[in-house]
């Protein structure tokens, strides 16, 4: 019966911990971005175009 005690007082200390390590982390500004989230979907990769005769991406130079 005693394991049970000494593991629930375990058990909220780390909560403890975790929740002063989340304010300090909201104080600090982690969470500050709302913008970012809301438009990440909207923009995709850029797929490079190759060119179908020489298998080699269209926007590089070719030097002679």
């Amino acid at each position: 019966m005693n394991i049970i005690y000494l593991l629930l007082a375990i058990s909220v200390i780390v909560a403890i911990i975790f929740f002063i390590a989340f304010i300090v982390s909201v104080k600090k500004g982690q969470y500050d971005d709302v913008y970012t989230p809301s438009v990440r979907m909207l923009f995709d990769d850029e797929l490079v175009k190759t060119d179908p005769e020489n298998k080699q991406p269209l926007n590089k130079v070719k030097s002679n």
